[in-house]
Order: structure tokens, then sequence, then C-alpha cells
């Protein structure tokens, strides 16, 4: 077992990716001393071709299954990853290609809101916000100061931003009904307000504490209108009051752990926090500060939009030049001198450079009788479905799962039977199936598909073990 105490001295945790210099020396863990359990959700636009996730070197026999859709199942140790995944080699134990999910319950359209993390059919209306999304279930079960947080590279036009990437908008989650969470859209943004209470600048922590101030004085004339109201006015005004006491509380919390927030603050180029700064530097930059606020322990739950079918991408290995329209790419139109389907695999390509820092960063933190990546899962999955126009019949997913995960899935190429056939699942399935082996005993997860004559409710069983 490696100790806090070793490590520490040893400063093994290197510097991240080249042009960001990171330095952590923390040992991260639960005030009770019991590991939390960690999840890092992360999501893209313009679907996802379940046809690229295909093991090349499978059987003619499973290729033939792959080809129609059936169900089946093979070890990765003893298969190649196709090329664009070819960054999650070292990971393959832990690694799980799941293919089969569908999501016709979902918005499976341009923007898809909050869908793919809730189950149920979402558009801008508040009101289409049925319940609290699956990474909200999950940060409820393991409970940190800040709960969740979620970084979202943002359109330009449509879905969530209105036009403002870089700043902080209707996110891609929500906390219960009606009620959508908030995004950060730029590195500079996130960090601002993530770490401004062990800010080194003399006008942040004047503002920090000016903002508790403010706080203060807010929940103590609320709690003092109460008296004065009854009935629903005397309920709304409670709430208001409440709501400000948690930030408090939560404010106290960030206080009470500034050490070690402090060691994990991410030094980042000025680059990461320019107002242009290119998509695939701001994907780089989020990682930084997803991890930072993982090991400091301020969340154990970050959803991230490494993208969505209106964000202008631009950095983009060997197109660096070129700004790359996903709608456009999504109807097969070439960028420079690469095919649509060449595009898609360098912009998946990229993604999976990002989760294998991720991955590795964590699993380079000792925890317990090893790391912190033995206590995590990440997802990646499209926010819409199998392609650009998709149907929802098929929601492909790549996971990471440490040793201490709670689903027996790790290591393996899984198709689940095709929409229609007996023993289908559904993405409510799938994340029934995770809130179930993770504390939450819910019946059923997300709506079931009305245009599906099955019994879906419930978990995926052989999953559970």
């Amino acid at each position: 077992m490696t100790n806090r105490r070793n490590f520490l001295q040893a400063g093994m945790l290197g510097a991240g990716t080249g042009a960001v210099g990171v330095t952590r020396q923390l040992f991260a863990s639960a005030a009770d001393g019991k590991q939390p359990k960690r999840f890092i959700f992360i999501h893209k636009g313009n679907g996802l071709l379940p046809s690229t996730l295909a093991p090349p070197s499978l059987s003619q026999e499973d290729a033939e299954k792959e080809k129609r859709k059936e169900a089946f199942s093979v070890d990765l140790a003893a298969h190649d990853l196709p090329n664009w995944m070819q960054s999650l080699d070292d990971h393959k134990e832990n690694l799980t290609i799941l293919q089969g999910l569908s999501g016709k319950m979902c918005t499976t359209g341009h923007h898809t809101w909050q869908s793919s993390l809730g189950v149920y059919k979402a558009n801008e209306r508040l009101s289409s916000i049925k319940w609290a999304t699956v990474d909200f279930e999950l940060a409820r079960l393991f409970p940190s100061p800040l709960e969740h947080i979620e970084l979202a590279c943002f359109p330009t036009g449509g879905g969530n931003s209105r036009g403002n990437i870089n700043g902080i908008e209707k996110g891609f989650s929500a906390r219960g009904p009606q009620q959508p969470n908030y995004a950060f859209g730029s590195p500079k943004i996130a960090m601002r307000e993530l770490f401004k209470s062990v800010s080194n600048s003399e006008s942040a922590k004047t503002q920090y504490q000016l903002n508790r101030l403010v706080l203060e004085f807010a929940a103590k004339q609320q709690l003092g209108l109460t008296g004065e109201l009854t009935g629903l006015e005397r309920a709304k005004v409670l709430n208001y009051a409440n709501s400000i006491e948690d930030i408090r509380k939560r404010n106290r919390k960030v206080d009470e752990m500034s050490d070690s927030i402090r060691r994990c603050v991410p030094t980042l180029d000025s680059k990461y926090f320019a107002d242009d700064v290119s998509t695939v530097d701001r994907q780089i930059g989020f990682s930084e500060i997803l991890l930072a606020t993982l090991m400091s322990g301020m969340v154990n739950v970050v959803t991230f939009t490494v993208d969505e079918l209106g964000t202008p991408y631009t950095g983009v290995s060997d197109v660096e030049n070129e700004t790359i329209n996903l709608h456009d790419v999504g109807h097969g139109k070439p960028v420079g001198r690469f095919q649509a389907e060449e595009v898609r695999e360098k912009v998946r390509h990229h993604h999976m450079d990002l989760i294998n820092t991720i991955v590795s960063r964590l699993k380079a933190v000792p925890e317990g009788d090893g790391n912190m990546f033995d206590n995590t899962m990440l997802l990646y999955f499209p926010d819409n479905g199998e392609t650009h126009h998709s149907h929802g019949t098929e929601w492909p997913f790549i996971v990471l799962a440490g040793r201490n995960s709670k689903l027996d899935v790790a290591g393996k190429y899984v198709r689940l039977p095709a929409w229609g056939k007996s023993g289908h699942q559904t993405l409510g399935n799938w994340y029934t199936t995770i809130l179930n082996a993770y504390g939450n005993p819910i019946p059923h997860y997300g709506d079931f598909d009305i245009t599906l004559e099955a019994d879906q409710s419930g978990p995926i069983r052989q999953f559970l073990g």
C-alpha cells in the first residue's frame, strides 16, 4: 500500500498535458475514511456511429453477428481496438464498449437538452424537465461540497447557450423537475468561479468576502419576512432563504478544505483563458479543471459536454486552420482535404486522448489500497443517438471503470439484443442498473419507449454480477 506521506514525499504526480503544467500533492478520501465513488459523464453531439466501435479483429462469426446486430460478448484483451480508440489500449482491462441500448423515449434532434441524461423528451422549455438527471442522482448518493459541476463547449446558435459560449448558461443536466443545471462555458469562467476561495488576487478575495456578506444579509432578511407572510408566499420565501443557506453551507465546506483545493489549482497557460480559445484547447483546459475538482474532493460527479451539434469546432489535428461545422459533417460534407467520415474520426480520436489523460492521471493518485481511478466510472456517449439524424434505436457507450466498480462489465465488448428483439435494453435500463448498483433502489429510471412492446422496467441484471 502506498500511503499519503510516501506519496507526498515522492511527488510522483507529474505535469499533465504538454502546455498545461500541473503538479498534484494530495490524497483523495472521504471525511469518514471511506473512499467516495466518482462519476464522469462525457457526451458529444452529432451521434456516435455504432459501426465505428466494433473491434476490427472480431472472428468471422462474431463479425456476422455484429452486422446483424445480434447479441454477443467478447473479451477485449483478445482483440484490437478501432484505430481512433488506440489511446485507450493501456486501459483495456477497465474498458467496456457497450452496444445495443436504445433511447427512442429521448429527444434525438439537433439539440437534445437534458434528454440523454434524463431519459425523457426535453426541449428548451423548463416545463419539459421531468426529474433530476442521472448524474445528479449519483451526486446525491455520494455527497460533496459542490455536489456536481458541469462543463460545456456550447454551440454558438440554438441549444442551451444562446450564443454566449464563454459564460454560464443552462446546461445539459437537471437538478430536479423544471430545474436546469448551469454549466461553465470556458476554462476562464470555470477557474474564476470554482477556485475563487483560494485565489491569490486581492480583488478576487475581496469580492469573495463581499459575496459571503451579501448572502448572510439576504438570508437574514428573507427569514425576517417569514413572520409577516402566510400560506404560499411564506413557503416561497422560506424556500428562497433555505436555498441561500444551502449556498452558505457549501461555502463553509469549501473554506474548510482550502488547503487541499489550493494544492489542486490547475496551472494553465494563458491561451486557455482567451475568449477565442480553440475548441480543442477549451476541452483540454476543461479536462484539467475536471481533474482538479475531483482530486481536491470538491466534487464527486462531473458532466462534460465536449461538443454539441452547433459547437464551432477549431484546433482539430490536420485541420487546425479550418472551423468544422458538425452539422455539415453530419450531412457528409468534407472539410478541407478530408471526407466527413475522416473528420468524425479525428474528432473522436481527440476525445479518446482527453479520456486517456483523465484516466491516467486518476490512476496516478494513491487512494486507500489503490488509486483514485479504482473508485471512478467514466461514461462517453452521444447526446442524440447513433448518427446525425438519429432514430434512437441505438445509443452506444464507451465506459471505463476502476477495479472497485459495482458493475460486472469491465474488459468486454458487449452487444445487447437489437431494438425490437427479445431481451432488448434501453437507456433507462442502463441508468437503472448504475443507480441500483450504487445504492438507489429505484424500480426504473426514465420514461418507457411507447413504441416498444416489451417489459422495459428494471436493471440489466447480467451487469449486476
